[in-house]
């Protein structure tokens, strides 16, 4: 794998938990379980291989829709696993940020969230982006509802000065694209920042999404041609 050719920013819909756990027979609650073990593994191998910014869909503004026990089981699961891994983000020096509604959360997930970015905010060795609470459609409405309310002259408004107004401004634009679970689509996912990005779809459940499947797909970003229109 030619290093200097890698995607700058990656980012993966994590698509596959509750099948797979009802394949296995098991609950939802152990298919995210195990979705969780390979998003750390695949966070490791992006460290190793020199990926600055990676993007994980981990729940978004449809996901409400979902049974209430689930999404306390899910929302559970995301508080107590950005609080468990503080050791992990200092030793690899992992930033956490966070993309979405996040005033529209319990007190408890605001809470590990605002806790692990303080933790995190001088580190600098790779950009972990979540998106909680997300939606492609609600960030760019809210980022019409900041820009109005600013002073900023509307006739000198270009792409680049909105994107100011976008969750996390300094994420550049995703290169490569992850789906896993066999779906065609991209599901409302950073709807603005995916103009131009490289997509990869794979049949493979995320909970079976291990380390060897993600070198082939970033293997296979490196043999796309990428003419931004040129």
């Amino acid at each position: 794998m030619n290093k200097s050719s890698l995607p700058r920013h990656v980012g993966v819909i994590m698509d596959g938990n509750r099948r797979w756990a009802l394949g296995k027979g098991l609950s939802f609650l152990e298919g995210y379980k195990e979705g969780l073990k390979r998003a750390k593994e695949i966070v490791k191998h992006s460290l190793k291989v020199g990926i600055k910014y990676l993007s994980f869909y981990v729940f978004s503004t449809e996901n409400w829709k979902r049974d209430d026990c689930e999404i306390e089981n899910l929302m559970f699961l995301i508080a107590s696993y950005l609080r468990a891994e503080f050791n992990f983000y200092k030793k690899n020096g992992i930033k956490i940020i966070v993309s979405g509604d996040i005033e529209s959360l319990s007190e408890e997930v605001k809470s590990s969230i605002k806790d692990s970015a303080s933790f995190s905010k001088n580190f600098n060795n790779l950009i972990l982006n979540l998106a909680i609470n997300y939606g492609g459609r609600n960030e760019i409405l809210r980022a019409v509802k900041k820009f109005v309310s600013s002073d900023f002259d509307l006739e000198s408004l270009d792409e680049n000065t909105f994107s100011n107004f976008l969750d996390n401004p300094e994420l550049p634009d995703i290169d490569l694209l992850i789906r896993t679970g066999g779906n065609i689509r991209i599901s409302n996912f950073f709807l603005w920042r995916i103009a131009y990005s490289e997509l990869i779809f794979s049949n493979v459940l995320w909970p079976e999404y291990y380390n060897n499947r993600y070198i082939k797909d970033l293997e296979c970003f490196q043999f796309r041609i990428r003419n931004f229109g040129r």
